[in-house]
């Protein structure tokens, strides 16, 4: 191939080819657009290759007949991969896939065949590119990036870190308590993956009083698993998987006096705990649903009640020291057990001349008790009046007897 001048009708040296479209049917070498290349497979700077079949090569020119960073940029627009190889298909420059796009350019030329470097555009993005894009909870695998979510094992009084993000934290022991970090260490859309594979309770503490689901702590029972979602200021769980085995959870609320309301989080918590020492009557409000619940009033009472509501319809109020199994309709909290039906026995607490074992929701300083060892108590407003053992029956103040008293020494 030649080209000619228009002005003085010469020979010249021509320009770079810019663009071609080719079309392989057989394994082609290429020549460069110099003078006296007639083979009309001349390399150009952009090409369009279109493989008629698979296994078929281009060859590139010789690179001792040009310079260092000579390049092509050549585009797979057919079918078929197809090989570019060095002058003479002594060596596989690169591969193109269908779609793909390559760069390749002279990097030595003291040879015909030289040596070539090259930059993979890929499909979309390129392999390289995916390569260094991936990150926390990002692959690559071959041109894509993927999600990823690799397995850890939790150890207990374990703290997670920035870079547990997207990973798959595992507990395979017995009870433990594993720890958030506040949530401005982490920011907004940090998260990872939590799995009770052990053999007890798994508890997840927030720090500074922070929330995950509208609470200080979220116990995970043995098979249970959740999302853990941090919004940079708080933490929430999404799809938390309740054990069929252990499906019972633990509220464990402190409270000192006043008024409290239970979140829907907490509420949904069928074991209740109030601890703390009280300074003043404490009144729980729970959401308005229907629920089972088993509710321990553990509080240092000081002759102050522990009643829980809906905020409106029946209310239960539950002694220091005591226990109650409570049903809520929606609006109204009921005593669960009214008879023992089938039992022979029941075992209460001993209680106090405070909090009887026994004593009425109107008045709950005023029933029976177990005063110690041997004895039976009837408390009147947190006094014992009568205290009965082995020797006999001890009275506090006055009696009245309207038909008298008989038998024994006076």
């Amino acid at each position: 191939m030649s080209y000619t001048s228009p002005f003085t009708g010469q020979v010249i040296q021509p320009t770079d080819v810019s663009y071609r479209s080719i079309t392989l049917t057989a394994n082609t070498q290429l020549e460069w657009p110099l003078n006296g290349n007639d083979t009309g497979d001349v390399a150009a700077r952009i090409m369009q290759v279109s493989a008629s079949t698979s296994g078929l090569a281009l060859w590139m020119p010789p690179a001792d007949q040009a310079s260092v960073g000579n390049d092509a940029l050549i585009r797979n627009t057919g079918a078929n991969a197809f090989t570019v190889k060095n002058y003479g298909g002594i060596a596989t420059i690169i591969t193109i896939n269908p779609g793909e796009t390559k760069y390749i350019y002279i990097t030595a030329n003291p040879t015909s065949q030289g040596t070539w470097g090259n930059i993979a555009f890929g499909v979309g993005t390129s392999d390289a590119d995916a390569a260094t894009l991936a990150g926390m909870g990002l692959t690559a695998i071959s041109s894509t990036l993927n999600q990823s979510h690799p397995v850890t094992s939790l150890t207990s009084g374990y703290t997670f870190l920035p870079g547990d993000r997207a990973e798959v934290a595992v507990w395979t022991g017995g009870a433990t308590n594993i720890y958030l970090p506040q949530a401005s260490t982490l920011g907004d859309n940090w998260f990872t993956l939590i799995k009770n594979n052990g053999s007890g309770t798994m508890t997840v503490n927030t720090t500074g009083g922070e929330l995950l689901d509208g609470a200080t702590t979220k116990s995970f029972a043995p098979g249970e698993s959740a999302f853990i979602v941090c919004s940079g200021v708080s933490f929430v769980t999404v799809g938390y998987g309740q054990s069929t085995q252990f499906n019972f959870t633990v509220l464990t609320k402190p409270v000192t006096g006043g008024a409290y309301s239970l979140s829907a989080n907490e509420a949904a918590n069928n074991i209740q705990i109030y601890t703390g020492t009280l300074t003043s009557n404490v009144t729980v409000t729970y959401p308005p649903v229907a629920n089972l619940y088993v509710i321990s009033n553990q509080c240092s009472a000081g002759g102050f009640t522990l009643t829980v509501t809906t905020g409106s319809g029946a209310t239960a109020t539950v002694p220091a020291a005591g226990q109650a199994t409570l049903f809520c309709d929606g609006t109204n909290f009921y005593n669960a057990n009214t008879t023992q039906v089938g039992a022979t026995t029941l075992s209460i607490v001993s209680g106090t001349a405070g909090s009887p074992s026994i004593n009425f929701a109107s008045e709950t300083s005023t029933g029976i008790y177990r005063p110690g060892a041997g004895r039976f108590g009837v408390s009147v407003l947190g006094n014992l009046i009568l205290d009965v053992d082995a020797l006999g029956v001890d009275v506090t103040g006055t009696g009245n007897f309207s038909e008298g008293i008989s038998g024994g020494t006076f």
